[in-house]
């Protein structure tokens, strides 16, 4: 939400600067997340000046072009090449001298230099409106007042405002912040609690006068329940027109785009009083009245956006005597809203069921500044006071009369919530005892009456706007965030309950394996569980009868399951990366999955890893080197050694995600499947590299860990010593089966055996292949001798030739 301070300050007079307000508003809950400064004039017509032309001759190079000399108040005049048709000698110009920063009307900055141009030096800018941002026209320069004086600042003739903007994270619960009125309520009782005493500045609407009561339009609710209050009244003789430039000041600076004076006023009051309100073209408004009511099922209406819908029988629904004219605190009808033609209108103020307003607002995908209010309650008794207030300002800036009585339709009044509030609840949960007379003076200042008090506590009357404070927390609550969070003394003792040991200690092996990954390169990211239903379609994810598990109230239709996978949100994240210009990843994640099956849903923990790009940067010494599948297996190895799991076993995966990928078990148990993600996935991500990707369950790992014992040895005090094989070999032999040989063969003096040569070619017989090999021989009491290194070999060759039909070379 966009709070301007310029227009916060019409309603408290306050001189700080805006960081100190928005530390103040910070501490009372209304966190400002930052403060941008606006000005109604990009650049605010710095370096800009009053030009006096005077000269202006045709360039001799350029039939469309003019040379001028101009008078900006210096010493001497400077020379302007200018192709506008209407320069002439005489007049006042707008210039933008040199090292001005001038704006594109997309917002793109571009800076005045000294040029020339078909061979004539131009040392300036004579500009037109829109060069300026002062207008649209772009027919020719602006002339300027004739009586201007030579350098004056365009900045002080034209009225340029210039404001900070506050951007609010406002939590659900506050709809009474949702309004600059609002947030200066909150501003008063922070201000109060400093003993800083301002007064509250509210609009008034003493001056509301009928001038006569020509244009009737009755009002006819018939679904009261949905409609709790409803007002209204006609406004005639209006000329439609731009609003004043303060007007529309005001809603540039929070991001509005000004349409009309009419519709202007009702959007200044929403954002000022928090009050939606909508006006509807009188003369469009059949039968002369209007009728609250729920239409049938499949009925027809086209909004204000040209899409025509179809209405739910509890879409609530502004109505004439033939048609729907607006879908009532959610979004206007194309053929009642204010048009250049209008010259009445019947100006709409209601307070309408929260509930109904955001069902029909999900139901249509629409998310309106009227139905973000109605959804979250807006104040009831602030109803006719708004209405007042947009006919008032309607009347000043488009000189219309007021036509009709205020229809007040409100059969049921609401009372204000009344709430015990006792003392030692307050402490209890505080932690500290605030004296009474500072709880009473904070109460005041949030417009919450004291009724009663007793020994035991104060009875309360809470204010209707405060639709989120109607227990007794609540209001202990608001004591506190205006007390301060910061005042609350810290406590000498700590009290915590007790977490559980098996909990602590996942969460200990989770951290310690994402500080190995982090020491690894590897960047941890969190995705959002929400995820697009189209990517389950992408592999296939239905198996043993797992079903998706589906929002029923989704935010949209992109989000509107939980995911099966955590691969698409890893694809998501690494495709915004790529484009821009990060192709080089290490990314990793602890999460959860989701499914249901036989009517339960589960929630499988996961820890995913994303490797794709390049492991090592270009430089002068090093060509950049490609990640390959290699890579991501040492790194899942890594993970498993560092938990203590060795002797997985390892198989081709069956995971659709890979193209080519492997499998780890560990006593039968699946712990993690890694490869190539196939290409027909990551075309759907606009992915053109390779992606590599290891998807482990976390929550069988872990409970692997707990059944496997923790074994250390001593280092060895004797060395080791290395021999090497070079093995010729039919090419369908695999290292994997030179491996497990090796230490069936010899168990107790094989340490380690590693592949350091592949040959493949000349020289070699057909169906032939060349495998170096290096083994690590060890004995852990005593200096290995020659005779039994060679009795190890001797009996490794052996087996190899037995087993594989292999041979030295």
């Amino acid at each position: 939400m966009k709070i301007s301070y310029n227009w916060l300050k019409q309603f408290i007079q306050i001189d700080w600067e805006s960081q100190k307000t928005g530390e103040l508003l910070t501490d009372l809950g209304l966190e400002v997340e930052g403060i941008d400064k606006f000005e109604s004039v990009k650049g605010g017509l710095k370096g800009i000046v009053v030009g006096h032309v005077l000269s202006c001759e045709k360039h001799t190079n350029a039939d469309k072009l003019n040379v001028t000399m101009v008078d900006i108040g210096l010493e001497a005049p400077v020379q302007i090449v200018c192709g506008a048709k209407n320069v002439a000698a005489g007049q006042k110009v707008p210039v933008a001298t040199i090292g001005t920063t001038l704006y594109t009307p997309e917002g793109e900055a571009w800076t005045i230099k000294k040029g020339k141009i078909r061979g004539e030096e131009s040392f300036g800018m004579i500009c037109a409106e829109d060069e300026l941002g002062l207008g649209d026209s772009h027919d020719g320069i602006m002339v300027l007042d004739k009586d201007l004086n030579p350098g004056t600042p365009c900045a002080d003739i034209f009225d340029i405002e210039e404001d900070e903007v506050f951007e609010i994270g406002l939590t659900p619960n506050r709809a009474d912040a949702m309004s600059h009125f609002g947030v200066a309520r909150d501003l008063k009782a922070g201000l109060k609690q400093k003993e800083i005493t301002k007064e509250l500045i509210t609009p008034s609407t003493s001056h509301f006068n009928i001038n006569d009561r020509s244009l009737k339009i009755d009002v006819d609710v018939i679904k009261t329940e949905l409609a709790p209050r409803y007002c209204g009244v006609s406004i005639s003789n209006l000329i439609i027109q731009p609003s004043p430039t303060w007007l529309q000041n005001r809603l540039k600076a929070i991001g509005l785009t000004p349409k009309n004076n009419v519709v202007d006023a009702t959007n200044y009051v929403l954002h000022e009083l928090g009050q939606p309100l909508h006006a509807f073209d009188a003369a469009k408004i059949k039968g002369h009245k209007i009728v609250v009511q729920t239409l049938p099922k499949g009925t027809k209406f086209t909004t204000l956006d040209g899409v025509e819908r179809t209405l739910h029988e509890d879409d609530l629904m502004i109505c004439d005597t033939e048609k729907p004219l607006c879908l009532a605190g959610v979004f206007g009808g194309l053929g009642s809203g204010v048009t250049e033609e209008t010259t009445s209108i019947f100006l709409e103020s209601a307070y309408f069921n929260p509930v109904s307003i955001r069902k029909s607002a999900k139901r249509h995908g629409l998310n309106t500044d009227a139905s973000f209010r109605f959804e979250r309650g807006i104040d009831i008794e602030n109803v006719e006071y708004s209405l007042k207030r947009a006919a008032l300002l309607i009347k000043e800036i488009a000189g219309g009369e007021i036509t009709s009585d205020i229809y007040d339709l409100y059969p049921k009044k609401h009372p204000n919530f009344e709430v015990f509030l006792a003392f030692e609840k307050i402490n209890k949960l505080i932690g500290q005892e605030i004296p009474q007379d500072t709880i009473k003076s904070i109460l005041a200042s949030l417009d919450i009456k004291v009724k009663n008090v007793t020994e035991a506590g104060m009875g309360l009357e809470v204010p209707s706007y405060r639709v989120d404070v109607q227990r007794q927390v609540d209001v202990i609550e608001e004591i506190l965030r205006v007390y301060g969070y910061n005042n609350v003394a810290f406590s000498q003792k700590l009290n915590a309950s007790i977490a559980s040991t098996t909990t602590a200690a996942d969460h200990n092996i989770q951290t310690t394996i994402g500080n190995a990954l982090a020491a690894k390169g590897y960047n941890e990211i969190l995705t959002n569980s929400l995820t697009n239903p189209d990517y389950t379609q992408l592999i296939e994810v239905e198996e043993d009868g797992r079903k998706s598990v589906e929002i029923i109230n989704p935010l949209s239709g992109d989000l509107s399951i939980l995911r099966r996978t955590s691969l698409f949100s890893a694809l998501e994240t690494a495709s915004y990366n790529i484009n821009r210009r990060r192709p080089n990843l290490k990314l990793f994640e602890f999460g959860k999955t989701y499914y249901e099956k036989e009517g339960k849903r589960i929630e499988p923990k996961y820890l995913s890893i994303l490797l794709t790009g390049n492991t090592t940067q270009d430089s002068w010494t090093n060509k950049p080197v490609a990640t390959n599948f290699f890579e991501l297996k040492s790194i899942v190895q890594t993970v498993f050694l560092r938990l203590g799991l060795n002797n997985l076993k390892s198989e081709p995966t069956s995971s659709t995600i890979f193209s080519e990928g492997i499998t780890f078990t560990y006593k039968k148990n699946k712990l993690v499947s890694f490869g190539l993600v196939k290409k027909s996935i990551l075309k759907h991500f606009d992915i053109k590299q390779d992606i590599l990707f290891a998807d482990f369950d976390w929550g069988t790992v872990l409970k692997q860990i707990d059944n496997t014992p923790i074994s250390f040895k001593e280092i060895p005090k004797h060395p080791e010593v290395k021999r090497d094989f070079a093995l010729l070999l039919d090419q369908n032999a695999t290292y994997r089966e030179l491996h497990e040989i090796a230490f069936k063969t010899e168990r107790k003096f094989l340490k380690d055996m590693t592949l350091f040569d592949v040959y493949e070619g000349k020289n070699l017989p057909d169906g032939k292949k060349s495998y170096a090999v290096s083994f690590t021989l060890q004995d852990d009491k005593s200096t290995l001798t020659e005779k039994q290194i060679e009795k190890i070999m001797s009996k490794l060759q052996s087996s190899y030739e037995r087993n594989l039909g292999a041979s030295l070379r």
